[in-house]
């Protein structure tokens, strides 16, 4: 990978200028709204994803074994992770599958050894809760998620509560501030 520019207030500015998108959009929760930010949009651009991940590497804990990208989003970012760093990755299904091996937890074994979880856009935080403990129930140490955004609310605790420390490139009002 060539040397990448990794300036956080211009990879916001970035990020929002190519993802936050107007129209017309239903969300999950049902709520009609007419700004959407798609984050597909920086993950499917090489350039910027590569900043993302570049910028994502050091937030990386020296004791990490596995790097697990969860479906679907932390998948091309854990790719990228994974070849930057050398560290193997693990591909986190939200279910196990239902045929073949059955697993929820694709590539080497996870038992025994420290995951850290790699999503694209926290929101909730639920997602990142459940890979969790599906892969503790494997035996893995899972403490930390790193993540491109974090976008949940300053008084959000879930993850907190679930033993998860968030380590994120950007946060909601980076995105805000590089918006106005």
């Amino acid at each position: 990978m060539d040397t990448v520019e990794t300036d956080l207030e211009t990879l916001a500015r970035d990020i929002d200028g190519c993802c936050r998108i107007r129209g017309t959009f239903t969300l999950r929760s049902g709520q009609v709204t007419d700004e959407y930010f798609d984050k597909y949009l920086f993950e499917s651009d090489p350039r910027l994803l590569a900043r993302v991940v570049a910028a994502m590497a050091p937030l990386l804990p020296a004791d990490v074994d596995l790097v697990g990208g969860l479906e679907l989003g932390g998948i091309p970012i854990v790719t990228m992770l994974s070849a930057l760093t050398g560290l193997p990755a693990l591909f986190v299904r939200k279910e196990a599958k239902t045929y073949g091996t059955l697993r929820q937890a694709e590539g080497g074994d996870p038992r025994g050894r420290t995951v850290v979880l790699v999503e694209d856009v926290i929101t909730t935080g639920g997602a990142v809760i459940d890979a969790a403990t599906a892969l503790r129930r494997l035996g893995t140490r899972v403490e930390v998620v790193v993540c491109a955004i974090d976008r949940r609310p300053a008084d959000a605790t879930r993850l907190a509560a679930a033993g998860i420390e968030v380590r994120a490139v950007l946060t909601r009002a980076d995105l805000d501030a590089a918006h106005r």
